[in-house]
């Protein structure tokens, strides 16, 4: 069976890969932080930046109930959600070109995020992504968060797709290595962090040549 002929996914992250809200984020932290009496600042904003909000808001308040680690980062996404829905977000460059792409040739798609279920639809009805993802992996399918394998596990499981026939579009040094450890390749934009180690890096996705997706499956057969 050839590359084309098999079933194949492209899994997405989102911060950082198909947009950039990092802004948001922050906005959003700073205030669910400060109703709760705690001043964040950028330094301990960019070590967390993609983490899950439950071992976050532990490192911040060890002393909280489940209850309470819950409700903060429920005013955290609600008021990120807001945001999002008023002041728009847009693609990266290169996704949309990619997305369309990899549509065209028959790929399945799936958004696969440590984000709450509810953003990842917001940010995919915001930008009009409907058409694009017939699955999506979020918090809520998973119990450990990245580098662990699990979110990139569930959405091929979801798509019907063999890891081995995955590519995992990521931009954070512990997404690529969730993609090594789901034995799936990976393309890094180096949009968020300095070093990234995948298959491919690239500043941005508009910078992919045009067989990058199938050349990175071909090379996976070759190494079976």
């Amino acid at each position: 069976m050839t590359t084309r002929e098999r079933k194949r996914a492209a899994l997405w992250d989102v911060d950082g890969t198909l947009i950039d809200s990092r802004e948001y984020h922050w906005l959003s932290w700073q205030g669910a932080l400060a109703a709760e009496g705690f001043e964040v600042t950028p330094e301990q904003f960019a070590d967390s930046f993609g983490r899950r909000n439950d071992e976050i808001l532990r490192g911040y308040f060890p002393a909280y109930s489940s209850d309470d680690i819950t409700r903060v980062g429920e005013a955290k996404e609600v008021e990120y959600r807001r945001l999002v829905r008023e002041q728009g977000i847009d693609l990266l460059p290169g996704v949309r070109r990619w997305l369309d792409r990899l549509r065209a040739e028959g790929w399945r798609q799936a958004v696969a995020s440590s984000a709450p279920r509810a953003n990842l639809e917001v940010i995919v009805e915001a930008l009009g992504l409907g058409g694009y993802f017939a699955a999506v992996a979020a918090a809520e399918d998973v119990t450990e968060g990245k580098p662990d394998p699990q979110v990139f596990l569930v959405a091929a499981a979801k798509l019907g797709v063999e890891p081995g026939n995955c590519v995992v579009v990521e931009d954070a040094p512990a997404g690529t290595e969730a993609a090594r450890r789901a034995r799936m390749r990976s393309v890094g934009v180096l949009s968020s962090h300095g070093e990234l180690t995948a298959d491919i890096v690239v500043r941005t996705l508009a910078e992919l040549p045009d067989t990058a997706f199938d050349d990175l499956l071909k090379e996976s057969e070759t190494t079976r």
